[in-house]
């Protein structure tokens, strides 16, 4: 076992559970609740989130790792308070989205590197809590030149400090492959890759090459039925079971507690099963009815993210 980085301290792999390997516990706007304080209810908002963490933890998931950066309005204190009030462990990240603010497209890949090492070495946003995961993106316009940036930047960090690399992407546009190449020419073990948001594809060709390459594969956005179905989503995952790909896996929502994105009601309205709970409460019996075992399950909710935050070392 090892130790690793939560935002409420140092935690034994071993206690880390059943783990939602990318979601995020509070998004915003960065800038806007700032101007605008009114816009929302911050004790409102995180009694809510507490509500909501217990929920799935009474499910049977014992963490959760949040991957919201920076542009995605980051807040590791507000959400050390909530992580506590609910008791759950939250794992969070440093990086950056696919939207990289104007400070960045002038700054060098090292310098962007060492902020990243700060905030997992020393603490984040003038706090003690570190980082324990890197997340970068690319979306639908690929790797312009400020995002190969940023991906280069968190192939440097996590050279120096061996925690894992998570990604968004855009798989529809096989971006996942963009970004090994990117991490590959960095000298990245693809082994410590988690290529995000790849239950988007039911593309079975393209999927098993990123696993093959040494990648795990972020199925992660179930409850997201406009991009895929989570029927579909299901099929997807037993397939690759069947065809013995559960140890390159891992399970998430990439859902949240509070977006100032959309109000909660549209949310609810267009998306009802975007939530915590529709993994263990649908997901899973889905999945096993179309075979999956149940050490497949674990093999994908427990074993691989505890060995992804295993893997640790600088090279």
């Amino acid at each position: 076992m090892a130790t690793i980085q939560a935002v409420t301290g140092p935690i034994d792999t071993g206690k880390l559970g059943r783990v939602l390997m990318h979601e995020h516990i509070i998004t915003l706007s960065p800038g806007v609740i700032e101007n605008w304080p009114g816009l929302w209810d911050r004790e409102t908002v995180k009694q809510q989130a507490i509500v909501k963490l217990q929920d799935v933890q009474r499910r049977g998931i014992d963490t959760l790792v949040d991957l919201t950066t920076v542009d995605l309005g980051r807040d590791v204190a507000f959400v050390r308070e909530i992580a506590a009030g609910a008791g759950v462990n939250v794992i969070v990240a440093t990086g950056i989205w696919w939207q990289p603010q104007r400070y960045f497209h002038s700054r060098e890949v090292d310098a962007i590197a060492d902020l990243f090492v700060q905030d997992i070495e020393r603490g984040t946003a003038g706090t003690n809590i570190r980082c324990g995961i890197i997340k970068c993106a690319t979306d639908t316009e690929g790797a312009t030149p400020p995002i190969e940036k940023i991906l280069r930047a968190s192939a440097r960090a996590h050279r120096r400090t061996g925690v894992p690399i998570s990604t968004h992407t855009y798989a529809a546009g096989e971006m996942g492959t963009v970004q090994q190449d990117i991490f590959a020419s960095e000298g990245v073990d693809l082994s410590r890759v988690i290529i995000g948001h790849s239950g988007d594809s039911e593309d079975l060709g393209y999927l098993k090459r990123l696993m093959d390459r040494g990648s795990s594969i972020g199925m992660d956005r179930f409850g997201i039925d406009r991009l895929l179905p989570t029927d579909r989503r299901v099929a997807t995952i037993a397939a690759l079971c069947k065809e013995g790909y559960a140890g390159k896996m891992v399970l998430s929502h990439d859902a949240s507690c509070f977006s100032d994105a959309r109000d909660a009601e549209t949310v609810r309205r267009q998306w009802p099963n975007w939530h915590y709970n529709h993994i263990p409460d649908d997901v899973l019996p889905a999945l096993r009815a179309q075979g999956v075992s149940e050490a497949q399950i674990s093999q994908m909710l427990v074993d691989n993210p505890r060995r992804i935050f295993e893997q640790q070392g600088a090279y």
